[in-house]
């Protein structure tokens, strides 16, 4: 397929938080001969580069993109052989253009486990191991058996193998050691057939406590949906609560004592963590790293559900009415608006708690990396 050049194409329609100006040059790839044509090009006219998934987890700048921005497309869904040895796993290459959410379904409808608590995400397959996605007690990388990629660095393709990802909470080589160096083209996804859902997150214990009878793969996938919808984690173009990169900022991990500390302060109040067995905190055995919810802390220095209230908005952004970790666009919002809400949380927290909260997305066509 001939690459299709574009310029100056708006990409704020293209994100679920609808903010941000155009690329300079475009290409939709639908294939990976079109991929490496436009990686070529944009190297002999030294463009900066940026691979567009989904476009649910970005904040592009009000200026847009100085260079060449590729929106990955790629199709396909095929079994692969080899998964047959004890009939209980089945094993899927997809593309990296493929909804997430849809594969999802076909999974859960195969009577796959492993991605039923994943449901509703927003975005494509690829930017999955990207970030590790991860939401109600699953992560990706545990049914990630291997990544295929554009190597931009030695201009090939090639397979990584999920031990070469570096996986670990919301990180990978993709988006740390080796960030802008691969562009993934397909994953490939070690299901379970009939395994059971995981039921380990407080939300969804708490939904099916009074359950009369276990709930099976498809029960889980609509609670999850039906849970995010209350939160508007679940994107609809509609809602303005949907109009984010859902959870804006990661949930702090750190050492017990700090807990305890914590827990001292507020002895009536049951402080919202979850332990993180793979941890690697200085001084502290992986048995004793703990993850405190973002949230929770963000509303306690002083940034509830719905900040700013009415009565002091003065800016067109703001924090999800729904869910405190969601900062949207409230309409015709901008980027510039989007952070300093963002400095403003990160400041309240750090000064109440001592914490500085990193951030989810990726910031595209700023400067520096945020």
């Amino acid at each position: 397929m001939s690459m299709v050049l574009q310029e100056n194409v708006p990409l704020a329609p293209m994100t679920t938080m609808g903010i941000g100006g155009p690329a300079r040059y475009f290409v939709d790839a639908k294939d990976e001969p079109t991929l490496i044509e436009a990686h070529q090009f944009a190297r002999r006219k030294e463009l900066p580069f940026f691979v567009l998934g989904g476009g649910s987890n970005i904040v592009v700048a009000d200026a847009g993109f100085p260079g060449m921005v590729v929106r990955i497309s790629i199709p396909g869904r095929e079994r692969m052989p080899g998964d047959d040895k004890d009939s209980t796993g089945r094993i899927y290459r997809v593309g990296a253009g493929v909804d997430w959410d849809q594969f999802v379904d076909f999974c859960v409808g195969q009577n796959l486990a492993g991605v039923e608590c994943l449901s509703g995400i927003p975005g494509s397959v690829g930017g999955t191991p990207i970030q590790n996605v991860g939401a109600y007690g699953q992560e990706v990388s545990s049914v990630i058996r291997s990544v295929r990629v554009f190597d931009r660095r030695a201009e090939s393709v090639r397979e990584l193998e999920k031990d070469e990802c570096g996986f670990s909470y919301r990180k990978s080589i993709f988006n740390t050691t080796e960030r802008d160096r691969y562009i993934v083209l397909s994953v490939t996804y070690a299901l379970h057939v009939g395994g059971p859902p995981t039921l380990r997150y407080a939300d969804l214990e708490r939904y099916f406590r009074s359950a009369s009878l276990k709930p099976s793969l498809q029960d889980v996938r609509e609670a999850v949906r039906k849970i995010r919808r209350l939160k508007a984690m679940l994107y609809v173009p509609e809602d303005s609560n949907c109009h984010s990169v859902g959870s804006f900022f990661k949930n702090p991990i750190v050492k017990r004592s700090f807990l305890e500390e914590l827990q001292k302060n507020y002895p009536t109040v049951d402080i919202p963590y979850y332990p993180v067995p793979n941890a690697n905190l200085p001084g502290e055995s992986p048995q004793e790293a703990v993850k405190i919810a973002a949230a929770w802390l963000i509303e306690q220095a002083g940034f509830p559900k719905g900040f700013p209230p009415e009565s002091q908005r003065k800016s067109r952004v703001g924090i999800s009415s729904k869910h405190t970790l969601a900062l949207i666009n409230r309409g015709g919002g901008t980027a510039h608006e989007i952070l300093e809400l963002m400095r403003e949380v990160q400041s309240g927290v750090e000064k109440k708690f001592g914490l500085r909260l990193e951030t989810e997305p990726d910031f595209v066509g700023f400067p520096n990396q945020l």
